[in-house]
């Protein structure tokens, strides 16, 4: 007897089969904000998301795109040391206040201090005693002709009652002080002089230029970190945490799955404080499983990233408009933030995956060829490319993401490429430049496309957005054509 399943749910539709209306407007890009969340408790200033991909994002890109206003998700095909390595260099890199400075005894030598100053690459010490409390400044400046590098740091410090200190105010109170008194470093103390940490110069600038920074409560730059459902997924988690990872995203091909499932109860249930994205999805029902099971925010995308080869090997997928926009549906019943993962190949994408129903989108291919990226720089006919490859390719899965398409049980396996079914190709991009330009690119398309549709917020493009499905033709005609580009723009190549 033939079964009476329904086989075919309809046509399903993707970035170049649609282009968004454009509305009456009263809105310049300069009037939209695209502050939205990344989860239910991370705000970013705008909706974009590094992949956790090993020819993307390690500490260098994550650290670029903190200060630009969004976040680098650091990839897990490396140890847990590396990988909370990595971790540790975000969250160093901005301090802005500085919860547990560098400091010195007071009867620590010269020679010590000048090793301090030239292992940490700083200008001052706080010189304290055994409770903390502040009894002076030593600097470079203080040691720079003394010979002597037995003397005590004590006989050559800024005293106490000559060093400028402030309370905990905001930084922008430290920041005025700084600038006021000319200072390299700025002591915070409580009332009984204790030393509670330090706002230095070079920190205060790095704010200065990058206002749109994330930043956790104390000031350091937000990152996340990808986790595997493998043996030792608790032993990474644990060491993240500690290094304070700001989200975990649990990353695999297929996230509505039993153990996928299993693993958010379990993660949830023994870190409660984690922030947890999950993924990867494509339906309604995946959207819902995700989001009951505990997920803080969902990602959506299979099969569809430049380097994917799922949905040809495996012949599974959804297109990525339609996988989004049927995901959002649930999640906006939840108040469960989405990320769009995958697909986008230009800034007009990244806008119809956040007309759809994304808050955020997650991008690989379009920040490969960074200067920040953290893959190797090629040279093809005397031009500049960077490495990228799927984390579906078999290199990428002898490297640690097996795991990623379930192909970690058989321990033969674990050595051999041919017993290895890939669902992912490498390949090279072209060299782009500073991801600063990049984003600003990213952004500015986004914001256009806003504007054309009337709206100043991320929320309202949901609500009030309109697709229409084009033809082959009209595709044709969305790009340059009939000529011969000489001069590819920043934001544009084909």
């Amino acid at each position: 007897m033939r079964c009476k399943v329904k086989k075919f749910l309809g046509k399903s539709i993707t970035f170049d089969d649609v282009l968004l209306i454009p509305q009456y407007s009263n809105i310049l890009p300069k009037d939209v904000n695209l502050t939205t969340n990344l989860t239910k408790n991370i705000r970013l200033n705008i909706p974009i998301v590094s992949a956790c991909m090993d020819t993307v994002t390690e500490s260098e890109l994550a650290i670029a795109l903190a200060r630009e206003g969004g976040i680098g998700i650091i990839h897990k095909n490396m140890s847990i040391d590396l990988q909370a390595r990595e971790v540790y260099k975000v969250k160093q890199s901005d301090h802005y206040i500085i919860y547990n400075p560098i400091t010195l005894q007071k009867n620590s030598s010269i020679r010590d201090l000048k090793h301090l100053l030239m292992k940490y690459k700083i200008t001052s010490v706080p010189i304290v005693d055994n409770e903390k409390k502040l009894l002076g400044i030593a600097t470079s400046r203080n040691v720079r002709y003394e010979l002597n590098k037995n003397k005590k740091v004590c006989e050559i410090m800024q005293k106490q009652q000559d060093c400028i200190t402030t309370r905990l105010e905001s930084l922008q109170y430290a920041q005025e002080i700084l600038k006021k008194n000319k200072l390299e470093i700025l002591p915070i103390v409580n009332d009984e002089f204790i030393l509670q940490g330090i706002v230095t110069n070079k920190d205060t600038e790095k704010k200065f230029y990058s206002p749109n920074a994330v930043t956790d409560q104390t000031g350091k730059l937000l990152v996340g970190a990808s986790i595997g459902i493998t043996n030792d997924m608790f032993d990474r988690i644990i060491q993240l945490n500690e290094v304070n990872v700001d989200v975990l995203v649990i990353d695999t091909a297929h996230g509505y799955s039993s153990k996928v499932l299993n693993a958010i109860e379990k993660i949830k249930g023994t870190f409660s404080n984690i922030q947890l994205i999950v993924g990867n999805i494509a339906t309604a029902s995946a959207a819902k499983a995700l989001i009951s099971a505990g997920a803080d925010a969902i990602k959506v995308g299979i099969g569809p990233g430049a380097i994917c080869t799922t949905r040809v090997i495996t012949g599974v997928g959804i297109p990525q408009v339609t996988a989004i926009y049927n995901c959002a549906k649930v999640a906006l019943k939840y108040n469960i933030p989405l990320i769009a993962d995958g697909g986008m190949k230009y800034s007009g994408d990244l806008a119809k995956a956040l007309a759809a129903g994304a808050d955020t989108c997650m991008i690989g291919f379009l920040l490969a060829g960074t200067d920040e990226s953290a893959s190797k720089t090629l040279f093809y006919k005397n031009k500049p490319f960077k490495a990228y490859r799927g984390m579906g390719s078999r290199a990428a899965m002898l490297s640690g993401s097996r795991d990623r398409y379930f192909q970690d049980e058989n321990e033969q396996q674990q050595n051999k490429s041919s017993k290895l079914v890939a669902e992912g190709v490498e390949g090279c991009v072209p060299c782009k430049g500073k991801l600063s330009d990049v984003i600003y690119q990213l952004v500015g398309g986004i914001k256009a496309s806003m504007g054309y549709c009337g709206v100043n917020t991320i929320k309202k493009f949901q609500e009030k957005s309109q697709f229409v499905e084009i033809t082959s033709s009209g595709l044709i005609e969305n790009h340059p054509h009939n000529i011969f580009i000489t001069k590819d723009e920043l934001n544009y190549s084909k």
